[in-house]
């Protein structure tokens, strides 16, 4: 996978330890992006660290009901690269990182900076998810995407839709939708891309169905 100006191919390609950034509700996925704004002391250090480094972050959510600064995270998170970042003038980073490949916590390593780093287990398949692109039921995933920007009175811009290849619109959307954490560690961990768009058909009706607008799209 070709993420900014590194390609990740392989095991050897991904680190053994990673720094670790806990954020409830947002979700990173492989070639997608994810802008941040970053003004904590403790991941301002994070990101330098990473900047002189390897320029990696792990993005994960903290364990499902607990809260931000909590010291139990989900098992399961998204390695992503720093492919921009900006300095605001007033002591901000504005980042955006492109997804590489998931990852499984496994031990925390102790150390003395003010944020977090553990050791993971890549994904690896991830870095060849783009093997899986004619697996995935376009016509459904954009039917129910439709119904819910319907629904909500919502535009998109349909030509970047549909320039867009399956992998990239099943994990932007993802990641774009306005689902609470369960619902985007439940995407997150689909095991692969045709499970992922069909767990975002299904998150979708459900939604609808809740709104009581359906709509005879999903029917």
């Amino acid at each position: 996978m070709q993420v900014g100006n590194a390609r990740y191919l392989k095991p050897n390609d991904l680190p053994e330890t990673v720094v670790v950034f806990p954020l409830p509700g947002a979700l990173l996925l492989p070639a997608a992006q994810l802008p941040l704004n970053i003004f904590e002391p403790r991941y301002l250090a994070m990101f330098d660290a990473a900047i002189a480094g390897n320029r990696l972050i792990g993005m994960v959510q903290p364990a499902l009901g607990e809260q931000a600064d909590s010291p139990n995270l989900s098992h399961v998170g998204c390695l992503g690269r720093i492919t921009s970042i900006a300095e605001t003038g007033d002591g901000r980073y504005i980042v955006s990182l492109t997804g590489i490949c998931r990852f499984r916590l496994m031990e925390e390593v102790t150390g003395h900076e003010p944020y977090r780093t553990f050791r993971i287990t890549p994904f690896i398949s991830d870095l060849k998810s783009r093997d899986e692109e004619d697996t995935v039921d376009r016509p459904a995933l954009l039917a129910a995407f439709r119904a819910y920007l319907d629904a909500n009175k919502l535009e998109a811009d349909w030509e970047s839709v549909e320039r867009a290849d399956n992998m990239m619109l099943v994990n932007s959307l993802s990641m774009m939708a306005p689902f609470d954490p369960a619902e985007k560690q439940a995407l997150l961990e689909a095991p692969d891309l045709k499970t992922r768009a069909e767990t975002f058909i299904a998150i979708i009706k459900i939604v609808l169905a809740g709104s009581g607008d359906t709509g005879s799209v999903l029917q």
